[in-house]
């Protein structure tokens, strides 16, 4: 099957992309900075590296990584992570209802699309874990605004963070009160009754001490019904400046997240009212929610021992309460009560000599579930089902050297340890009978890549990594077998090529690439399905084999209108190829993995004049899709189109944004089965016409 399917869609963002091949990226127009891109001096927090730093160390990856500016993102409406990832390419991030819940995966990692356990990215802030210890991200996501920029590297470009993923890892670093002004507010919102209020107040108090709080509330009321989501956070961080060489912070965040599930649809829901709720999911029948308290703390700490060495550790410890009424039948039906604990410990050294960069990691993360499953009904939960007691904790190692062994060369070698334990516990509240499945993970995951500085401007690499990732709890249990096996680690090789720099077209004018190639050979892949006899539950197996390959580029311009650059233009356009599937399996041979599209494509073509103003389209495609293993049942392409305009000073910014503007009705999300028919409500339709506005003051 070919990677680069083109009809008339595609055929018009190609054309899109060739004219962002004839200028210039800079990093206050692009959303995602490339290695090329000048920013100015900046005051940086005690302890942080900053963002020129962390686009030093992507200039020293041999693979895919992209620099995310927080700041740029809020030129247009952001309501979630799926608005943070837009322009990453090789990544699908997509919201079922619009609300902070998504479908995520990198290079091909969580395509079951059960949407529950969401693994294969490990989320991180400032380097400590969010993600929980067994690699899930079910009972929250790390709100994009909270943090200055974000850091995202795709499957084994991780290594550097230590994480045990198919899909990588984001690292998202928070603001401190170095990076805003003293007081910050900012109020958005528009179609679907969604209103986003934040308020920031920071303090540097003297060269020793300084002070971040961020307070928000954020409303949804969905444009499908049974789709409200309410927010309410508090994001606090605090710098002291121990000595010299030594600074300390500590952060502290409260997060109450109420949100209904509207469901998925058969195609004939679909077609007779896109935005009704699921059969069983309203208010008058099983009223299916997604609500989760939230408090974290962590502290993280770093020495500058020199110029040449540097340690960092941390640690951080999150509760997170879960009330979960998500099954209604009339012969089965469930509600989650449970309470999550992460622990999560993070060391780094940095130690430069010579022409060699070594770094020394370790990340070492506990995870303890405990509470029940209950019969419910209408969400109020009922009589008690089973008792949940779950235990995971990984140990991760990474050694990894950068030496520059010539003037135009950079060899990257590297190994990662994990060393994983899973442990679920289930005992039945009637019988008392206990299912319990454990098993322990060990691996060595050696790493080589080589850079080429091919000018001054543009470089070439390559590697290969073997990639590996054990199973979270809610995977553990093998569904196909009746003796509570655990499943394998997936595991697998990845080989890689790719290219970033920019080209200068005239004095004025210049355009930037940041393309890659990846072939991964996976064994053991996790997949999982709905069990047709029990809905709500789902089966786990390993596959035998399967193959992931892919082409992702980011494509950044500066096109000067004139000399004095009073008038320019700046494309901006993020393009994915997939080719996931299995490899000659026993059931489906060489069929298309489910859930990612082959090929997609993100883009706009913005006017900016020097005064800050902006305006210009935005267009979304997005290939055709599977919603099974057996490829019986295909999720159409769409092609979106919307407007985005605003302006800003040093005071104010203020933006509007038009989305989806032809109504056109689209598949944003959907459930996966082993052979889907037209009776599975596995179906989220996409957003209709949509229209935002948003303002903010800086004091």
């Amino acid at each position: 099957m070919s990677l680069t399917p083109l009809n008339r869609p595609l055929t018009k963002l190609v054309a899109a992309c060739l004219l962002a091949m004839s200028a210039q990226a800079y990093a206050e127009h692009g959303m995602i900075s490339l290695e090329q891109i000048e920013v100015t001096a900046e005051a940086i927090a005690p302890g942080n590296v900053g963002i020129e730093a962390d686009k030093q160390e992507i200039r020293q990856t041999p693979g895919g990584v992209s620099l995310i500016d927080i700041d740029q993102l809020t030129e247009g409406q952001v309501s979630s992570l799926e608005d943070a990832f837009r322009y990453v390419p090789g990544v699908w991030a997509a919201s079922p209802t619009g609300t902070d819940s998504i479908f995520l995966s990198s290079r091909g990692s969580n395509l079951d699309a059960v949407n529950y356990d969401t693994n294969g990215v490990k989320l991180l802030q400032d380097g400590l874990p969010v993600t929980a210890a067994d690699g899930n991200n079910h009972n929250r996501f790390i709100d994009p605004l909270s943090a200055k920029y974000a850091v995202f590297s795709r499957g084994a470009n991780a290594m550097k963070y230590g994480a045990s993923t198919l899909g990588g890892a984001v690292n998202f670093i928070s603001q401190t009160a170095y990076d805003v002004s003293p007081l910050t507010l900012s109020i958005s919102g528009g179609s679907h009754g969604e209103r986003l209020t934040r308020m920031t107040a920071a303090q540097v108090f003297n060269e020793n001490v300084d002070g971040l709080v961020t307070i928000e509330n954020k409303q949804w009321d969905g444009y499908r019904d049974h789709s409200k989501h309410t927010r309410t956070g508090i994001y606090a961080n605090a710098g002291v400046r121990l000595s010299d060489n030594v600074s300390t912070r500590f952060y502290f965040t409260r997060l109450d997240s109420d949100e209904e599930l509207a469901g998925g649809l058969t195609r004939a829901q679909v077609r007779e009212d896109r935005d009704q709720t699921g059969t069983l999911n309203g208010r008058d029948q099983g009223h299916f929610q997604l609500d989760v308290d939230t408090w974290r703390v962590a502290n993280k700490t770093t020495w500058e021992i020199d110029n040449n060495r540097r340690f960092e550790f941390g640690v951080s410890y999150e509760e997170q309460e879960l009330f979960h009424p998500i099954v209604a039948g009339q012969f089965f039906s469930l509600l989650i009560d449970n309470r999550q604990r992460n622990l999560g410990t993070m060391a780094r050294y940095h130690h430069k000599v010579g022409n060699h960069d070594w770094l020394i990691g370790v990340n070492y993360g506990v995870t303890w579930v405990d509470g029940g499953n209950y019969f419910q009904s209408g969400g109020v939960k009922g009589a008690k089902q089973q008792v949940n007691d779950n235990d995971a904790d990984t140990l991760e190692l990474v050694v990894l050297d950068r030496w520059q062994f010539a003037d135009d060369w950079t060899l990257v070698a590297g190994a990662q340890a994990v060393k994983a334990n899973r442990e679920v516990r289930g005992t039945d509240s009637n019988s008392g009978a206990v299912e319990q499945v454990e098993d322990d993970y060990n691996s060595i995951n050696p790493r080589l890549g080589i850079i080429y500085q091919l000018n001054q401007n543009t470089s070439l690499y390559t590697n290969l990594s073997r990639l590996y990732e054990p199973p979270t709890t809610y995977q553990l249990d093998d569904g196909t077998t009746a003796s509570n096996d655990a499943l394998d680690a997936m595991e697998g090789e990845v080989f890689e090529v790719g290219s970033r720099g920019h080209q200068a077209i005239t004095d004025n004018s210049q355009w930037g690439w940041d393309i890659s190639a990846y072939y991964a050979k996976l064994d053991n892949e996790i997949l999982s399905v709905e069990n047709p006899q029990q809905p709500g539950r789902f089966l786990t197996s390993n596959a035998e084999d399967t193959i992931h390959a892919g082409i992702e580029a980011l494509l950044s311009a500066d096109i000067a209108l004139t000399e004095n650059r009073h008038h320019r233009l700046t494309p901006l356009v993020s393009l994915t190829w997939n080719r996931f599937r299995f490899d000659d399996d026993d059931s489906f041979g060489e069929n298309t993995l489910p859930a990612a599209p082959k090929f997609s494509m993100k883009g706009e073509m913005l006017y900016r004049h020097k005064n800050g103003f902006y305006f210009g389209p935005t267009v979304d495609y997005v290939g055709e899709r599977y919603a099974d293993f057996a490829n019986s049942y295909k999720i159409d392409d769409y092609t979106l189109f919307g407007l985005k305009s605003g302006w800003s000073n040093q005071s104010f910014k203020v933006f509007a944004e038009v989305r989806n503007l032809f109504e056109r009705d689209y598949i944003a999300s959907h459930g996966v089965r082993a052979v889907a028919s037209e009776s599975d409500a596995i179906l989220n339709p996409g957003a209709p016409l949509s229209a935002y506005v948003g303002i903010e003051y800086r004091m």
